[in-house]
């Protein structure tokens, strides 16, 4: 597991070219190992721009190499306060040259997923540039409600998309756990976008699918909705995964828009 950054209570952002344009944002982040497995081979990144959460595949160890290069090589391609699409296209590339040199002890493939949000400017407004690869999730929280925000990329997904099983029957599906695109896998990473604007009182949930499998959505929205800064919200969640009975590692990463004058 490997932890890039961590709980900010408050950064504060300039617009450019924007006479007193500026947000601010708090964030936290935490991991568990879980309650069933023996190694955590989630990663995250939490350090403006980018945030970030990987969930790796593979060996004992294998998994956790290919989570820790996306994290890593997404810290590296950070220039300044927005990031642009081509330099998380970058990261990625190279996340998976890396990845390619990690040890398959059991010969199954070697990958990882990632999901995250990118400061952006677009039209010279800041956004969310939301970016998805696997079955990892990002949720946008506002005005009391949960929306998913990232699809995933799996093969149950691929069936409630055809109309052959409910949303409520893919959660317990058998195949629920296959996905379809990954980053490794001697693959070229290739994610989906959603831009979101960044507007106060947004509050972005970016997680593993080891707390979204163990929390129903309305729990989640409770969490998100019950006032605790990010750090503690980011607790409580893993808290309320293992409670439920944390079969995976789960890790989480919580961003608020405190504040935002444009």
């Amino acid at each position: 597991m490997t932890q890039i950054g961590g709980n900010i209570a408050q950064h504060s952002v300039v617009i450019p070219g924007r006479s007193g344009g500026m947000f601010t944002l708090s964030w936290g982040a935490a991991t568990d190992i879980g309650r069933r497995r023996d190694h955590n081979q989630d990663s995250l990144l939490a350090m403006s721009p980018i945030f970030a959460v990987a969930d790796g595949m593979g060996g004992h160890s294998s998994g956790d190499v290919a989570s820790a290069a996306v994290v890593t090589r997404l810290a590296e391609v950070i220039g300044s306060e927005f990031a642009e699409q081509d330099a998380i296209e970058r990261g990625l590339r190279a996340a998976t040259a890396d990845i390619m040199l990690a040890e398959d002890e059991q010969q199954v493939g070697v990958g990882t997923t990632v999901t995250g949000a990118a400061l952006t400017l677009h039209g010279g407004a800041p956004f969310w540039a939301v970016f998805n690869i696997g079955d990892s999730r990002v949720y946008a929280f506002e005005h009391n409600e949960l929306a998913q925000v990232t699809v995933d990329h799996s093969v149950v997904q691929e069936m409630v998309d055809a109309g052959l099983i409910s949303a409520k029957e893919a959660e317990t599906h058998p195949d629920n756990n296959i996905i379809t695109r990954a980053v490794g896998f001697n693959a070229d990473p290739i994610p989906d976008y959603w831009l979101v604007p960044v507007r106060a009182g947004l509050r972005l949930l970016l997680c593993s699918d080891g707390l979204n499998k163990e929390v129903g959505d309305e729990r989640l929205r409770l969490h998100l909705a019950a006032g605790l800064g990010a750090g503690e919200t980011a607790r409580a969640l893993i808290d309320a995964a293992l409670a439920a009975g944390g079969r995976d590692n789960v890790t989480v990463v919580v961003v608020d828009v405190v504040e935002s004058r444009r």
